[in-house]
């Protein structure tokens, strides 16, 4: 459903902002708002009804650390003008035929996995330490319910029905259906992760972590199980990286938009490298990209989620900025 969404209702991040700070039009920013909105209505209706623990997520298992909130946002979202895309975005542009996609996803995962737990670690957990909080950290919900004496859930739930609400606010995304129904499909797509992973960790006979959709780590995640099959096992991640590329794959085909693209300019290949490598550190840094921090996190109303969201789009804004206007002055 993520792959469709990308392909048939262009739902892009940088599509988004781009269209936000060069065309005017935030049409496709209210959509992620609304998918935004049901994700998080479908995870406090999943909490609501016993069916997915918020605290056992990983973006309110471990304490919120704003400087890494913000400094991981501000660096993958100035990665993300580079490359010219997303984890996510480049993804759905591979399974269109896109091989520069190709490489920008594989310099994504690797550096991801460098931040995560090769050499850069250190480096990362004496800048921006992250240790666990105990019992989970309270998120938007929790606080406001804690203060005002109110239901979790039913905080949760006013606050998602709040974002769509104002998503839905425009005419013009009411009148769009296409755009209404991906929107629609993004969010879903987000909740059921949270509802199968969960199952599985209460059915399951091997522990299993609680989490949905994110585009980082499991690029890292699905590189090594291609190479190590018979002595790895699958993932979650894995399993949405592949889902992905399929869904973005019939997505061009029904569109009949599939063919194979390479990069022909040195410099925009240094570029994308450049980008995906400053995408993959500056994810796990901040804990999630687009798609983990920008929804997945949302979801559950972490306090880390507006923070590096608005850190990304602040990063992607200088990003453009650069390559578009040059800094020169205006005239």
């Amino acid at each position: 459903m993520l792959g469709l969404a990308a392909r048939l209702g262009r739902f892009c991040t940088l599509g988004a902002i781009e269209d936000l700070l060069y065309q005017g039009s935030s049409l496709r920013m209210r959509m992620w708002i609304l998918a935004i909105g049901v994700a998080i209505c479908g995870s406090f209706g999943l909490a609501g009804l016993g069916l997915l623990d918020p605290s056992k997520t990983i973006y309110l298992a471990f304490a919120f650390n704003p400087l890494a909130a913000v400094m991981g946002g501000l660096t993958f979202g100035y990665g993300m003008a580079l490359a010219g895309n997303c984890g996510f975005g480049a993804l759905a542009r591979l399974g269109g035929g896109d091989l520069r996609s190709f490489v920008i996803v594989l310099v994504m995962g690797v550096s991801a996995y460098a931040a995560l737990s090769g050499p850069l670690a250190g480096l990362r957990v004496a800048l921006f330490p992250t240790p666990l909080a105990e019992g989970g950290a309270p998120g938007i919900a929790h606080l406001i319910g804690t203060e005002l004496g109110l239901s979790v859930v039913a905080v949760g739930l006013a606050i998602g029905t709040g974002a769509i609400a104002a998503a839905l606010w425009s005419r013009q995304l009411r009148a769009d259906r296409r755009m209404l129904f991906w929107g629609l499909a993004v969010g879903l797509a987000v909740t059921s992760g949270w509802a199968g992973t969960h199952w599985v960790a209460a059915h399951g006979f091997d522990p299993v972590a609680i989490e949905s959709h994110t585009f980082a780590a499991p690029l890292g995640d699905t590189v090594l199980y291609l190479m190590t099959a018979s002595g790895s096992s699958l993932k979650f991640g894995i399993g949405s990286v592949a889902g992905v590329l399929a869904g973005a794959f019939i997505g061009s085909l029904i569109k009949g938009h599939f063919r194979w693209e390479a990069c022909e300019d040195p410099r925009e290949l240094r570029r994308q490298i450049l980008g995906g490598a400053l995408m993959g550190v500056g994810a796990v840094v901040a804990f999630g990209c687009t798609i983990g921090q920008g929804i997945s996190a949302f979801s559950v109303l972490a306090l880390s989620a507006p923070v590096t969201l608005l850190s990304i789009i602040a990063g992607c804004a200088f990003g453009l900025r650069q390559l578009i206007e040059g800094f020169s002055p205006a005239e």
